[in-house]
């Protein structure tokens, strides 16, 4: 049973962008960037790097590292985590295309492909 006085505020299907649902600003670079530092994060996790290594790599200090891991995306544009997955030795294919629908907006995304 309910408790009183709370409201049910029901559960909205997700768009599938976070930060779009979030009403964030620039949403589609956002999300591109965030999944640009979960593969950064993952490479350096399966590559067994510690921080001031990895922070070696990528030419920057430990502490950004630290912040790129966790999320801390202020600071890093896109051009900048492309250059660091560069620098972990991965590939990166830019592909544009038509949109599908032309009624709706055009959009920005990451795939990542694996081995």
């Amino acid at each position: 049973m309910p408790k009183r006085g709370r409201r049910d505020r029901g559960v909205e299907p997700s768009s599938g962008n976070v930060f779009a649902d979030l009403a964030v600003p620039n949403a589609n670079e956002a999300l591109a960037r965030a999944k640009l530092a979960q593969r950064i994060g993952n490479i350096i996790a399966s590559r067994k790097l510690t921080h001031a290594r990895a922070a070696a790599i990528l030419g920057v200090d430990q502490p950004k590292v630290s912040a790129l891991i966790r999320g801390k995306l202020t600071g890093f544009s896109t051009d900048r985590l492309l250059r660091f997955l560069n620098a972990l030795g991965q590939d990166i294919e830019i592909v544009i295309r038509e949109k599908a629908k032309r009624n709706s907006p055009a959009r920005m995304r990451v795939v990542a492909a694996g081995r």
